[in-house]
Protein backbone atom coordinates (compact mmCIF):
# COMPACT_ATOMS: atom_id res chain seq x y z
CA UNK A 1 0.00 0.00 0.00
CA UNK A 2 1.40 3.46 -0.98
CA UNK A 3 0.59 6.70 1.15
CA UNK A 4 -0.75 9.89 -0.12
CA UNK A 5 -1.84 13.33 1.47
CA UNK A 6 -3.87 16.25 0.16
CA UNK A 7 -2.64 20.03 1.01
CA UNK A 8 -5.67 22.17 -0.07
CA UNK A 9 -3.94 25.60 -1.54
CA UNK A 10 -5.50 27.76 0.97
CA UNK A 11 -2.35 29.37 2.94
CA UNK A 12 -0.06 31.80 1.82
CA UNK A 13 3.25 29.92 0.81
CA UNK A 14 5.15 31.37 3.60
CA UNK A 15 3.33 29.07 5.47
CA UNK A 16 2.33 26.29 2.60
CA UNK A 17 6.05 25.23 2.05
CA UNK A 18 6.28 23.54 5.34
CA UNK A 19 3.67 21.45 4.65
CA UNK A 20 4.81 20.01 1.35
CA UNK A 21 7.90 19.60 2.95
CA UNK A 22 6.77 18.05 5.73
CA UNK A 23 4.71 15.45 3.92
CA UNK A 24 8.02 13.97 2.32
CA UNK A 25 9.98 13.97 5.41
CA UNK A 26 6.75 12.20 6.67
CA UNK A 27 7.09 9.37 4.21
CA UNK A 28 4.12 10.10 2.03
CA UNK A 29 5.00 8.53 -1.26
CA UNK A 30 2.53 11.23 -2.76
CA UNK A 31 0.87 14.80 -2.09
CA UNK A 32 -1.92 15.90 -3.91
CA UNK A 33 -3.63 19.08 -4.15
CA UNK A 34 -6.95 20.81 -5.22
CA UNK A 35 -7.34 22.01 -8.90
CA UNK A 36 -10.55 24.51 -8.59
CA UNK A 37 -10.98 27.94 -8.40
CA UNK A 38 -13.40 28.69 -5.68
CA UNK A 39 -14.48 25.34 -3.63
CA UNK A 40 -17.53 24.94 -1.75
CA UNK A 41 -17.36 25.88 1.66
CA UNK A 42 -14.04 27.74 1.38
CA UNK A 43 -15.34 29.83 -1.76
CA UNK A 44 -14.86 32.82 -0.08
CA UNK A 45 -11.76 32.20 1.59
CA UNK A 46 -8.05 31.81 0.68
CA UNK A 47 -7.21 29.55 -1.98
CA UNK A 48 -4.63 29.47 -4.64
CA UNK A 49 -4.01 27.90 -8.09
CA UNK A 50 -2.92 24.32 -8.15
CA UNK A 51 -0.54 24.11 -10.83
CA UNK A 52 1.66 27.10 -9.42
CA UNK A 53 1.46 25.66 -6.12
CA UNK A 54 2.66 22.32 -7.26
CA UNK A 55 5.51 24.27 -8.77
CA UNK A 56 6.63 25.61 -5.54
CA UNK A 57 5.98 22.05 -3.51
CA UNK A 58 8.33 20.60 -6.92
CA UNK A 59 11.25 23.21 -5.39
CA UNK A 60 11.16 22.25 -2.10
CA UNK A 61 11.03 18.54 -2.14
CA UNK A 62 13.15 15.97 -4.02
CA UNK A 63 11.15 12.57 -3.90
CA UNK A 64 7.67 12.90 -2.96
CA UNK A 65 5.37 12.15 -6.42
CA UNK A 66 3.14 15.32 -6.93
CA UNK A 67 -0.37 15.45 -8.74
CA UNK A 68 -3.95 17.37 -9.19
CA UNK A 69 -7.01 16.02 -7.61
CA UNK A 70 -8.15 16.75 -9.97
CA UNK A 71 -8.25 18.83 -13.00
CA UNK A 72 -11.47 19.25 -14.80
CA UNK A 73 -12.77 20.55 -17.77
CA UNK A 74 -14.85 22.79 -15.76
CA UNK A 75 -11.97 25.62 -16.20
CA UNK A 76 -9.18 23.32 -17.70
CA UNK A 77 -8.32 23.54 -21.78
CA UNK A 78 -6.38 20.22 -22.80
CA UNK A 79 -3.99 22.23 -24.59
CA UNK A 80 -3.18 24.55 -22.47
CA UNK A 81 -3.10 21.83 -19.63
CA UNK A 82 -1.32 19.43 -21.10
CA UNK A 83 1.76 22.43 -21.59
CA UNK A 84 1.39 22.74 -17.76
CA UNK A 85 1.61 19.20 -16.56
CA UNK A 86 4.30 18.78 -19.29
CA UNK A 87 6.19 21.63 -18.12
CA UNK A 88 6.08 20.71 -14.58
CA UNK A 89 6.92 17.02 -15.42
CA UNK A 90 10.24 18.60 -16.37
CA UNK A 91 11.03 20.78 -13.01
CA UNK A 92 9.77 18.43 -11.36
CA UNK A 93 12.49 15.69 -12.76
CA UNK A 94 9.32 13.26 -13.38
CA UNK A 95 7.66 12.74 -10.17
CA UNK A 96 3.92 14.19 -11.57
CA UNK A 97 0.59 12.47 -11.51
CA UNK A 98 -1.99 14.13 -13.50
CA UNK A 99 -5.31 13.33 -11.93
CA UNK A 100 -8.47 14.19 -13.59
CA UNK A 101 -12.50 13.78 -13.38
CA UNK A 102 -15.40 15.01 -14.93
CA UNK A 103 -16.01 17.75 -13.30
CA UNK A 104 -18.69 18.63 -10.70
CA UNK A 105 -21.85 20.65 -10.16
CA UNK A 106 -20.80 23.69 -8.17
CA UNK A 107 -19.25 26.86 -8.31
CA UNK A 108 -16.36 25.79 -11.23
CA UNK A 109 -19.16 24.46 -13.26
CA UNK A 110 -20.91 27.72 -13.09
CA UNK A 111 -18.40 30.75 -12.86
CA UNK A 112 -17.67 31.39 -16.30
CA UNK A 113 -21.38 32.25 -16.68
CA UNK A 114 -22.66 29.02 -18.78
CA UNK A 115 -25.33 26.65 -17.20
CA UNK A 116 -24.05 23.08 -16.22
CA UNK A 117 -24.05 20.46 -18.64
CA UNK A 118 -26.60 17.60 -18.15
CA UNK A 119 -24.82 14.38 -17.21
CA UNK A 120 -24.80 12.81 -21.00
CA UNK A 121 -22.95 15.73 -22.14
CA UNK A 122 -20.54 16.44 -19.24
CA UNK A 123 -19.50 12.59 -19.38
CA UNK A 124 -18.81 13.43 -23.33
CA UNK A 125 -17.11 16.09 -22.91
CA UNK A 126 -14.56 14.65 -20.04
CA UNK A 127 -14.12 11.45 -22.88
CA UNK A 128 -12.23 13.94 -25.19
CA UNK A 129 -10.65 15.77 -22.28
CA UNK A 130 -9.50 12.89 -20.84
CA UNK A 131 -8.55 11.42 -24.64
CA UNK A 132 -6.43 14.71 -26.02
CA UNK A 133 -4.80 14.85 -23.07
CA UNK A 134 -3.25 11.34 -23.27
CA UNK A 135 -2.76 12.04 -26.57
CA UNK A 136 -0.72 15.13 -26.15
CA UNK A 137 1.15 14.05 -23.63
CA UNK A 138 1.79 10.86 -25.48
CA UNK A 139 2.79 12.55 -28.93
CA UNK A 140 5.62 15.50 -30.32
CA UNK A 141 2.64 16.44 -32.81
CA UNK A 142 -1.45 15.90 -32.28
CA UNK A 143 -4.64 16.49 -34.69
CA UNK A 144 -8.20 16.19 -32.81
CA UNK A 145 -11.66 17.12 -33.98
CA UNK A 146 -14.17 16.35 -31.64
CA UNK A 147 -17.42 18.03 -30.51
CA UNK A 148 -15.98 19.60 -27.28
CA UNK A 149 -12.07 19.85 -28.46
CA UNK A 150 -10.10 20.71 -31.45
CA UNK A 151 -6.09 20.54 -31.80
CA UNK A 152 -4.45 21.36 -35.21
CA UNK A 153 -0.56 20.44 -35.01
CA UNK A 154 -0.42 20.97 -31.24
CA UNK A 155 3.51 20.79 -31.03
CA UNK A 156 4.67 19.67 -27.26
CA UNK A 157 8.25 19.42 -27.14
CA UNK A 158 10.03 17.81 -25.56
CA UNK A 159 7.61 16.13 -24.29
CA UNK A 160 7.34 14.51 -20.77
CA UNK A 161 10.56 12.83 -18.85
CA UNK A 162 8.16 9.98 -17.90
CA UNK A 163 7.26 8.20 -20.79
CA UNK A 164 5.50 7.37 -22.55
CA UNK A 165 3.65 10.19 -20.76
CA UNK A 166 3.03 11.08 -17.35
CA UNK A 167 0.70 8.43 -15.43
CA UNK A 168 -2.83 9.71 -15.21
CA UNK A 169 -5.42 9.21 -12.45
CA UNK A 170 -8.84 9.09 -13.30
CA UNK A 171 -11.38 9.99 -10.68
CA UNK A 172 -14.64 7.89 -11.65
CA UNK A 173 -17.73 6.38 -9.83
CA UNK A 174 -19.74 5.47 -13.06
CA UNK A 175 -19.80 2.82 -15.79
CA UNK A 176 -18.57 5.30 -18.26
CA UNK A 177 -15.76 6.57 -16.55
CA UNK A 178 -14.45 3.38 -14.95
CA UNK A 179 -14.25 2.08 -18.89
CA UNK A 180 -12.07 5.28 -19.55
CA UNK A 181 -10.08 4.58 -16.60
CA UNK A 182 -9.86 1.09 -17.36
CA UNK A 183 -8.58 2.23 -21.07
CA UNK A 184 -6.74 5.31 -20.94
CA UNK A 185 -5.38 5.30 -17.21
CA UNK A 186 -2.74 3.86 -14.79
CA UNK A 187 -4.60 4.28 -11.86
CA UNK A 188 -8.55 5.04 -10.58
CA UNK A 189 -9.75 7.15 -8.00
CA UNK A 190 -12.97 7.09 -5.72
CA UNK A 191 -13.86 9.44 -2.98
CA UNK A 192 -16.41 6.80 -1.92
CA UNK A 193 -20.12 7.92 -2.46
CA UNK A 194 -19.90 10.87 -5.08
CA UNK A 195 -21.98 13.65 -3.05
CA UNK A 196 -21.05 17.60 -1.56
CA UNK A 197 -19.09 16.48 1.38
CA UNK A 198 -21.41 14.67 3.45
CA UNK A 199 -19.52 12.88 6.40
CA UNK A 200 -19.20 9.07 6.71
CA UNK A 201 -17.24 6.97 8.57
CA UNK A 202 -14.66 4.85 6.77
CA UNK A 203 -15.93 1.59 8.05
CA UNK A 204 -19.22 2.27 7.35
CA UNK A 205 -18.29 1.94 2.94
CA UNK A 206 -16.94 -1.22 2.91
CA UNK A 207 -19.97 -2.85 0.90
CA UNK A 208 -20.41 0.26 -1.30
CA UNK A 209 -16.35 0.43 -2.30
CA UNK A 210 -16.30 -3.38 -2.55
CA UNK A 211 -19.14 -3.02 -5.10
CA UNK A 212 -16.87 -0.07 -7.13
CA UNK A 213 -14.27 -2.66 -6.95
CA UNK A 214 -16.53 -5.27 -8.92
CA UNK A 215 -17.46 -2.72 -11.10
CA UNK A 216 -13.99 -1.59 -11.97
CA UNK A 217 -12.91 -5.26 -12.65
CA UNK A 218 -16.10 -5.94 -15.37
CA UNK A 219 -14.64 -2.44 -16.94
CA UNK A 220 -11.47 -3.64 -17.66
CA UNK A 221 -12.85 -7.08 -18.53
CA UNK A 222 -14.68 -4.63 -21.34
CA UNK A 223 -11.72 -2.72 -22.25
CA UNK A 224 -9.67 -6.07 -22.42
CA UNK A 225 -7.42 -5.06 -19.21
CA UNK A 226 -5.96 -7.07 -16.84
CA UNK A 227 -7.57 -5.61 -13.61
CA UNK A 228 -4.28 -5.82 -12.28
CA UNK A 229 -2.74 -3.78 -14.01
CA UNK A 230 -4.60 -0.66 -12.81
CA UNK A 231 -3.86 1.15 -9.73
CA UNK A 232 -6.82 2.13 -7.23
CA UNK A 233 -6.65 4.90 -5.07
CA UNK A 234 -9.19 5.60 -2.50
CA UNK A 235 -9.70 9.21 -1.04
CA UNK A 236 -10.19 9.21 2.48
CA UNK A 237 -11.99 12.42 3.23
CA UNK A 238 -15.15 13.53 4.63
CA UNK A 239 -17.25 10.42 2.82
CA UNK A 240 -14.92 8.14 4.14
CA UNK A 241 -14.10 10.06 7.44
CA UNK A 242 -12.16 9.62 10.85
CA UNK A 243 -9.25 7.58 9.42
CA UNK A 244 -6.91 10.41 11.28
CA UNK A 245 -8.70 9.86 13.89
CA UNK A 246 -5.53 8.10 15.50
CA UNK A 247 -3.10 5.72 14.38
CA UNK A 248 -5.14 2.99 15.49
CA UNK A 249 -8.05 4.24 13.01
CA UNK A 250 -5.56 5.04 10.29
CA UNK A 251 -3.84 1.27 10.41
CA UNK A 252 -7.82 -0.13 10.92
CA UNK A 253 -8.93 1.91 7.58
CA UNK A 254 -5.73 0.81 6.04
CA UNK A 255 -6.01 -2.59 6.47
CA UNK A 256 -9.53 -2.48 5.06
CA UNK A 257 -8.91 -0.56 2.08
CA UNK A 258 -5.81 -3.37 0.95
CA UNK A 259 -8.05 -5.97 1.77
CA UNK A 260 -10.53 -4.62 -0.95
CA UNK A 261 -7.44 -4.11 -3.31
CA UNK A 262 -6.82 -0.70 -3.04
CA UNK A 263 -2.99 0.16 -3.99
CA UNK A 264 -2.93 3.72 -2.72
CA UNK A 265 -4.72 5.35 0.11
CA UNK A 266 -5.25 9.20 0.01
CA UNK A 267 -5.81 11.00 3.52
CA UNK A 268 -5.75 15.17 4.05
CA UNK A 269 -3.68 17.42 5.60
CA UNK A 270 -5.66 18.34 8.66
CA UNK A 271 -6.71 21.85 9.41
CA UNK A 272 -7.83 23.87 12.37
CA UNK A 273 -11.51 23.55 11.30
CA UNK A 274 -13.79 21.97 8.92
CA UNK A 275 -13.49 20.82 5.94
CA UNK A 276 -11.17 18.22 7.65
CA UNK A 277 -10.77 19.60 11.30
CA UNK A 278 -8.37 17.49 12.71
CA UNK A 279 -4.56 17.96 14.86
CA UNK A 280 -1.20 18.09 12.86
CA UNK A 281 -0.06 15.74 16.15
CA UNK A 282 -1.52 13.00 14.32
CA UNK A 283 0.93 12.92 10.95
CA UNK A 284 3.46 11.92 13.53
CA UNK A 285 1.96 9.28 15.01
CA UNK A 286 1.00 7.65 11.67
CA UNK A 287 4.69 8.39 10.08
CA UNK A 288 6.20 5.15 11.70
CA UNK A 289 3.36 3.38 9.43
CA UNK A 290 4.24 4.99 6.14
CA UNK A 291 7.78 3.74 5.47
CA UNK A 292 10.10 6.56 5.28
CA UNK A 293 13.70 5.13 6.06
CA UNK A 294 14.64 6.43 10.32
CA UNK A 295 17.54 7.69 9.36
CA UNK A 296 16.97 9.69 6.36
CA UNK A 297 16.07 13.22 7.97
CA UNK A 298 14.62 14.30 4.29
CA UNK A 299 12.05 11.29 4.03
CA UNK A 300 13.72 10.17 0.77
CA UNK A 301 14.29 6.90 1.92
CA UNK A 302 17.97 7.02 0.49
CA UNK A 303 18.20 6.96 -3.41
CA UNK A 304 16.26 9.56 -4.02
CA UNK A 305 14.89 8.27 -7.40
CA UNK A 306 14.44 4.89 -6.02
CA UNK A 307 10.70 5.49 -4.38
CA UNK A 308 9.42 7.75 -7.27
CA UNK A 309 7.26 5.71 -9.02
CA UNK A 310 3.35 6.94 -9.98
CA UNK A 311 0.48 5.65 -8.15
CA UNK A 312 -0.56 2.04 -9.46
CA UNK A 313 2.37 1.99 -11.29
CA UNK A 314 3.14 2.79 -15.52
CA UNK A 315 1.58 0.58 -18.17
Amino acid sequence: MRHGIVILPDSPWSEAARRWRRAEQLGFDHAWTFDHLMWRTLREHTWFSAIPTLTAAAGVTRRIRLGTLVASPNIRHPLTFAKEVMTLDDISGGRVVCGIGAGAYGFDAEVFGDSPLPVGERHARFKEFTELTDLLLRQSETDYSGAYYRARGAHMAPGCIQRPRVPLAVAAGGPQGMRLAARLAESWITVGLPGLGETARFDEASGLLQDQAKRLDEACGAEGRDPRSLGRTVVAGAQLGGVLSSRDAFETARGMFEDLGFTDMVVFWPRHEEPFQGTEDVLDDIAPLLGAAPDDPEGSGGDPGSRVRPAGGQR
